[in-house]
């Protein structure tokens, strides 16, 4: 609903920050990760995750779209809840997350509070195909540094296209014709290469 907010930080804590939007007031959950990028500013943007739920809703912020990427992914797995996802990115940085997916390091994942070893391994079973579907290992997710493939994988989602398809197709094309560099042209291809 809310893909980012940009303001002036009011008050900041470890877990959570107000942050000022033309004189409104959002209470945001953060990660450490987040809380250490934003620490030394007064203003700027959190890209967010509104979660509805029968108690509430609840608004999460990250500092960079890398860490918000990596949460969905992470609350998309049965038994990972907003809490314990917000506690891996506290506990570890986005990218060594993914690092630890990739490499089916159970023993990394445990370590932080909240995951055993059976969530540890569903975590690693459920997301590991998913994060690391390109060649380069890393998916689209955590610093792929591509924001043309990532900006067409986000379309082509909002059309209805399945995720690893689109990915498939994307990949595809940016192979075959590294030439193409619109994201118009981007979509239109891997649409018909679908």
């Amino acid at each position: 609903m809310y893909a980012y907010l940009k303001g002036k930080f009011t008050h900041k804590t470890p877990a959570q920050v107000y942050l000022d939007v033309n004189g409104i007031g959002f209470e945001v959950n953060i990660s450490l990760h987040t809380y250490t990028a934003i620490l030394p500013l007064t203003e700027g943007v959190l890209f967010t995750h509104l979660q509805i739920k029968e108690d509430g809703h609840v608004l999460f912020g990250f500092s960079d779209k890398e860490e918000k990427e990596i949460f969905i992914q992470l609350i998309g797995v049965s038994g990972i809840g907003a809490a314990t996802a917000r506690m891996m990115l506290s506990s570890m940085k986005p990218e060594e997350v993914t690092k630890a997916i990739l490499n089916g390091d159970v023993r990394l994942l445990e370590s932080v509070k909240g995951i055993g070893k059976k969530t540890a391994e569903r975590v690693v079973l459920e997301l590991k195909d998913k994060l690391g579907k390109n060649p380069a290992g890393a998916g689209f997710l955590p610093h792929s540094g591509n924001s043309l493939q990532q900006d067409a994988l986000t379309a082509l989602t909002a059309l209805g296209i399945n995720r690893n398809q689109a990915e498939q197709a994307i990949h595809k094309i940016i192979r075959n014709e590294p030439g193409v560099s619109l994201l118009e042209e981007l979509i239109k291809k891997a649409l018909k290469a679908i």
